[in-house]
């Protein structure tokens, strides 16, 4: 597993790629080779990216994302092919994880079994969760590094499997962070805000930023949204407000990460939290 250093956290992630670009003539890939893990990659101006069976966008400086799923398969294959027609692979080596099981119980019965009379709404608030995530732009928001979007103790994290009312549901895909309702969520990296939703059934207030080349983050179960779609954002800007919306058991922030379909845990992008 290739990690970034801890002591690098604090550097813009520009100069961190700047850096690592020396290492190679062809391509730099910097970030976390595991399931879950994200790499930010530098290449020649023109070239085409593929990862496995996903066609990744490459901004006009060469700039690109790479993503790995949950349950990512141990190798993953990487193809960029350049201006003049020649091209060359790579397998990229993805280490497994260990995901802990959780237990919920005493939730109310139609959240998490719902009604027929809350599918319809389900389907369409998934539906704009799908179209607001449809983006794929050059914009290059995640070089300007990652910060945690509100303080507080880790009650969640990526990969567990959460089993509500004795009912086993699927893979919990973020990272939660307790906090009080009201609490201030900034954003952690720059971005364009693509849904800003008061109350969805599951996840509450939501509200989505992408950071380009689909790559987006999710923020979930919010008391009060402040900012609009179509907004552009900066990293640090109050984006939101910690809440107890949607299908919770108290208040605290769910941050969750997407590349394409890929599911991404945030935690790995961030220094330790300090309390």
């Amino acid at each position: 597993m290739k990690l970034i250093p801890a002591t690098l956290y604090s550097l813009p992630l520009l100069v961190l790629l700047l850096f690592a670009s020396m290492a190679s003539a062809t391509h730099t890939l910097e970030g976390n080779y595991v399931q879950g893990g994200l790499l930010v990659g530098q290449t020649e101006p023109g070239v085409k990216v593929r990862l496995d069976d996903i066609e990744v966008r490459v901004s006009a400086q060469g700039y690109f994302v790479l993503g790995f799923d949950r349950d990512q398969a141990p190798q993953s294959r990487l193809r960029l092919t350049y201006p003049d027609g020649h091209s060359e692979e790579q397998t990229l080596k993805i280490a497994r994880r260990e995901y802990d099981i959780q237990r919920i119980d005493n939730l109310p019965k139609r959240k998490v079994i719902p009604e027929k009379m809350d599918l319809e709404r389900i389907r369409k608030e998934s539906a704009l969760v799908k179209a607001a995530r449809k983006l794929d732009d050059p914009r290059t928001d995640y070089l300007s590094g990652w910060q945690w979007p509100v303080k507080g103790r880790i009650s969640g994290v990526y990969g567990s499997q959460r089993i509500l009312n004795g009912q086993p549901r699927r893979p919990h895909f973020g990272v939660d962070v307790a906090a009080p309702v009201g609490a201030l969520v900034r954003a952690p990296a720059d971005g364009l805000v693509t849904l800003a939703h008061p109350d969805m059934f599951f996840s509450g207030g939501t509200l989505i930023l992408d950071h380009g080349q689909k790559l987006s983050s999710a923020f979930l179960h919010l008391s009060e949204i402040l900012v609009k779609e179509g907004e552009r954002i900066r990293q640090g800007d109050p984006i939101a407000r910690v809440g107890a919306t949607g299908r919770v058991t108290g208040p605290h922030l769910d941050w969750r990460m997407n590349f394409h379909s890929y599911q991404i845990d945030p935690q790995l992008l961030v220094p330790p939290m300090e309390q």
